[in-house]
């Protein structure tokens, strides 16, 4: 089975380079560099931290809503012009076609993330750069994972993009929300507060601590190390895992 989850693979990243999504990238690049150069010549002090800081933060925010906009309208693409229809006529399980297009969205936030980073070897060590590229990717991947989820259960452009946009979201800010619930300056014994607490922790536990992946600080101060990866690499396998097995129910469950 190696062999169609490959071809799909192939067939996918070729889609994003037909597109242009790499010259789309590339745009992307110049326009935030020439960004990071104009807020360098505002900057009073530590001109080099705030350019390396703001290409950084805003480099991460285009690959995610790039990539997760490319993988919803190219899945519902899809699904409009009967090409899943197709390739489940054939003599493949379903879970190969899923494979086969997480596999080429993967290649493709590799190739992305990669191409991206460039720019920031300016701005930074190249042992900061690679850790924040490594980190970058397994965040894309979670994304991509999740786009697919929806995608499968929603079926809907609209609907699908904003749910990856309210996740990204909550995931990015949820340790800053669990901090600001536990202010000493609110009513922490009324019922309410206690209530909206538990509501909080119970989101962080179920979300990825997306916090701790692809932090500009890296960039900006070099306080980045090896010991920072297992903590991130085992999110990224737990929750790929947990959002592929959800995903591949939802697509056993359709009728084709």
């Amino acid at each position: 089975m190696k062999y169609p989850v490959i071809t799909i693979a192939k067939y996918t990243f070729l889609e994003a380079i037909k597109n242009r999504l790499f010259t789309l990238g590339l745009i992307g690049i110049v326009c935030i560099f020439a960004l990071g150069q104009f807020a360098g010549e505002l900057a009073i002090t530590e001109t080099h931290q705030v350019q390396g800081s703001l290409v950084g933060f805003v480099m991460r925010l285009a690959a995610v809503f790039v990539i997760s906009l490319f993988v919803i309208t190219s899945v519902v693409r899809e699904f409009n012009d009967k090409t899943v229809d197709m390739i489940i006529s054939l003599p493949l399980s379903r879970y190969v076609y899923y494979l086969g297009k997480l596999s080429g969205f993967f290649l493709l936030a590799l190739v992305f993330s990669l191409l991206l980073s460039l720019p920031l070897l300016l701005y930074a060590e190249f042992t900061q750069v690679a850790l924040w590229v490594i980190s970058l990717m397994c965040e894309l991947f979670i994304v991509i994972a999740f786009c697919l989820l929806c995608l499968f259960t929603f079926g809907n452009i609209t609907t699908a993009f904003s749910a990856v946009v309210v996740f990204y979201l909550l995931a990015r800010s949820i340790s800053t929300i669990q901090l600001l619930s536990r202010s000493p300056i609110l009513e922490s014994t009324a019922l309410s507060q206690q209530f909206m607490n538990k509501t909080i922790d119970l989101i962080a536990y179920v979300l990825p601590d997306l916090a701790l992946f692809t932090r500009t600080e890296w960039l900006v101060y070099g306080s980045g190390n090896a010991g920072d990866l297992p903590a991130i690499l085992v999110q990224s396998v737990v929750y790929i895992s947990l959002l592929s097995g959800a995903a591949l129910f939802d697509l056993y469950r359709k009728n084709f």
